[in-house]
C-alpha cells in the first residue's frame, strides 16, 4: 500500500466535507434503497461487475457521482471520469481512442460523464458508435429529464435509473456519520442541540452535499471552548440566513402553515396567502410540496369557476421543477394570488366525493349493455352496444341514452355553484337536462 505524503494529507484535509465523506462502498451509501437494497437490480449489477450503459437522473446531492465512484472501485474495467462542463469533442475523441485501444487488448472501459445534459447533440453523438460496438460502457449523470436532454439514439442504448432526493431521515444519518467519522469531525468534540441535525437536514431539502456543506459551515463558525466546539441555533440561523423560521417539515407547524395558506386562498385573501407562502419557503419548505398543494387547490376550490386556474397552478409547479428556490418563489406567488382572486367553486370536489361513496357501496353495478363495447361476435350476440346512439350523428350532439346503472338512475353528482365561468356550465347543464327530460 502506497504511503500518503504530507502534501496528500494536507490536500485531503483541505477538501470540502462532502468530498472527504463521499461513500467508498455500497454499505456506506445512504439512500436509493429501491435500487441498492438487498437483491435490487443496480446493486446486483455493481456487485457482479456486470454494469451496462446507464443514465443516473436525480436532483442534486442524491448520490449520482458517489455511485459512479463506487462502481469505479468495484469494476475490473478501466474507469474514466469525464466532465461535460470542461470537455469538448476533442477530449471525447481522445477518450474514445483510448477506450478502443483497451477493447483491442480485451479490456472494458467505463466512461462516467457528469452533467451529460450539458453536452450538445454533436458531442453526445460522438459517444454513440463506441457505445454501439461495445468499446465503452457509458454512465451519464444528469439533473435534467434525460427524455429531453439526451439524444434519443443514445438514450435508447442506456438504462435510466431514477434516484430520489434524500429523505430527512437519510440526511440526518449522513450528518450523524460526519460527526463521528474521522474523515469528518470524529476527531473533534462537537456540542450542538439534539434537533440541530434535523434542522440542517430540513434546510438541505434532499441534497446531501448541501447538508454537509451547511454542517461544515456551522462547525467552522462555532464557539471554541478549549477542545470543544459549541454550535448554537443562532450560529445555524446566521449561516443559512434564516432567523427563527426553521421548523420540522413533519411536525405540527408544517401542517398549520399549509392549512393557513390553503384557507387564505379559499377566503380570497391574497395578502394573507402570500404571507403564509413566504413563511413556508423562507423556513426551507420544499417548493414542489407547496406547488403540489396549489395544483390540488386549483380544482378543489376553484374548479370550473375559472378553467384557467389549473393551467396556472401546473405552470407554477413546472417552473418550480425547472428553477428551484429562490427563483421559483415569484412563480408560486403568481399562482397563489391568481387562485386567491379567482371565483370559487367546490362542485368538482363534492361531485367526486358523492360518486366515490356510491361506487364504494355498489362496486358490482353492471355497465348498461347499451354503452358496452361489442368487439366480438359473442359480445354482440349478448346485445353489447345494441341501441347505442352516437351523439355526433345528431343535430344537437345529444341523445337520451341511459349511461348510469339502473340503481343510480337520476343521481346527480356535479352541481355547478354558478360562480365565474361556472355560470355558463350551469346554464348549459340545465338545458341538457331539460332536453333529455322532454325526450324521455
Amino acid at each position: 500500500m502506497e504511503q500518503m505524503s504530507f502534501g496528500d494529507l494536507l490536500y485531503t484535509d483541505m477538501q470540502p466535507l462532502a468530498e472527504r465523506l463521499r461513500p467508498r462502498t455500497l454499505d456506506e451509501f445512504v439512500g436509493q434503497k429501491h435500487l441498492l437494497g438487498p437483491g435490487k437490480v443496480l446493486r446486483k449489477m455493481i456487485e457482479s461487475d456486470q454494469v451496462s450503459s446507464m443514465i443516473f437522473w436525480s436532483p442534486p446531492g442524491s448520490g449520482k457521482t458517489s455511485l459512479a465512484r463506487i462502481i469505479a472501485g468495484h469494476t475490473k474495467a478501466a474507469f474514466i471520469d469525464f466532465s461535460a462542463v470542461t470537455s469538448g469533442i476533442k477530449e471525447i475523441r481522445q477518450v474514445m481512442q483510448q477506450a478502443e485501444q483497451n477493447r483491442q487488448f480485451g479490456e472494458r472501459t467505463i466512461v462516467f460523464v457528469d452533467e451529460i445534459h450539458r453536452f450538445n447533440k454533436a458531442q453526445q453523438d460522438a459517444f454513440l458508435p463506441f457505445v454501439e460496438k461495445g468499446s465503452i460502457i457509458l454512465i451519464g449523470a444528469t439533473t435534467e429529464n434525460p427524455s429531453f436532454e439526451v439524444n434519443g439514439a443514445l438514450l435508447s442504448r442506456c438504462k435510466v435509473f431514477v434516484l430520489h432526493a434524500l429523505s430527512t431521515e437519510e440526511l440526518v444519518e449522513i450528518i450523524s456519520r460526519a460527526l463521528k467519522d474521522p474523515r469528518g469531525f470524529g476527531s473533534q468534540k462537537i456540542e450542538m442541540e439534539p434537533d440541530m441535525p434535523e434542522l440542517i437536514a430540513n434546510f438541505a431539502n434532499g441534497d446531501a452535499r448541501a447538508a454537509l456543506s451547511t454542517l461544515e459551515m456551522v462547525i467552522l463558525n462555532g464557539e471554541i471552548d478549549g477542545a470543544v466546539v459549541r454550535v448554537s441555533r443562532e450560529t445555524l440561523e446566521q449561516c443559512i440566513s434564516k432567523k427563527s423560521l426553521l421548523y420540522d417539515k413533519k411536525g405540527e407547524e408544517h401542517y398549520n402553515l399549509i392549512s393557513a395558506l390553503h384557507k387564505s386562498m379559499r377566503n380570497s385573501d391574497p395578502d394573507a396567502a402570500v404571507y403564509w407562502l413566504a413563511r413556508m419557503l423562507e423556513a426551507g419548505e420544499d417548493p414542489l410540496y407547496v406547488a403540489r398543494r396549489i395544483v390540488r387547490f386549483a380544482s378543489e376550490d376553484v374548479g370550473l369557476a375559472d378553467p384557467q386556474a389549473l393551467p396556472q397552478a401546473v405552470a407554477a409547479y413546472q417552473a418550480c421543477h425547472y428553477l428551484g428556490m429562490p427563483e421559483c418563489n415569484v412563480h408560486l406567488t403568481q399562482a397563489v394570488v391568481y387562485l386567491s382572486l379567482a371565483p370559487k367553486s367546490n362542485a368538482l370536489y363534492v361531485a367526486y366525493g358523492e360518486a366515490r361513496e356510491d361506487a364504494q357501496r355498489q362496486l358490482a353495478e353492471p355497465v348498461p349493455l347499451v354503452i358496452r363495447n361489442g368487439v366480438t361476435q359473442l359480445m354482440r350476440d349478448e346485445k353489447y352496444g345494441e341501441g347505442y346512439q352516437y351523439a355526433h350523428d345528431t343535430e344537437e350532439k345529444l341523445t337520451n341514452m341511459q349511461c348510469l346503472p339502473d340503481s343510480l338512475l337520476g343521481r346527480e353528482y356535479y352541481r355547478p355553484a354558478g360562480q365565474g365561468a361556472e355560470r355558463d356550465y350551469k346554464d348549459r347543464l340545465e338545458k341538457i337536462k331539460e332536453w333529455k327530460t322532454e325526450r324521455n
